[in-house]
């Protein structure tokens, strides 16, 4: 939470998107940046629309798929492959709920906990508590 307490409101839809790139951000007093972090992803999908204000977020996807590889002093090291049919979530805080049908299949490790999935179904033990059942899932952030 404190890396998007002071993000302001902002709503965008997509009719269909791809993109990739890479990322290396970190130790700059701005909302998404303070917490140093880099990586590489790629993705494309049919329909998106999101909405954020402060630590509240909401978000619906379309038939999608994507990849991610990433470090982050906070979360470790994480690689993931996605691919999902659809998808609803929303967040407020620390707190995550997921709707949906998808085959996330990858693995996370740092110094604050582990992930595993496979074909959607997983869960993550640590500074981030989370359980999916194919797509569907509940997660809590710890700080």
């Amino acid at each position: 939470m404190i890396d998007t307490f002071d993000r302001p409101g902002n709503a965008f839809t997509a009719g269909t998107y791809a993109g990739a790139g890479m990322f290396a951000e970190g130790l700059k007093n701005k909302h998404g940046k303070r917490i140093p972090k880099a990586g590489l992803y790629a993705g494309a999908g049919v329909g998106h629309a999101r909405v954020e204000w402060s630590i509240c977020d909401a978000e619906a996807k379309g038939p999608n798929a994507g990849a991610i590889v990433s470090a982050s002093l906070a979360t470790g090291a994480k690689a993931m492959a996605k691919a999902e049919i659809a998808s609803a979530s929303a967040s407020a805080g620390p707190v995550k709920a997921t709707v949906g049908l998808s085959a996330d299949t990858g693995v996370g490790i740092g110094l604050t906990g582990v992930e595993a999935k496979l074909f959607g179904t997983g869960f993550s033990f640590g500074r981030k508590m989370s359980i999916s059942l194919f797509g569907t899932g509940f997660e809590f952030n710890f700080w």
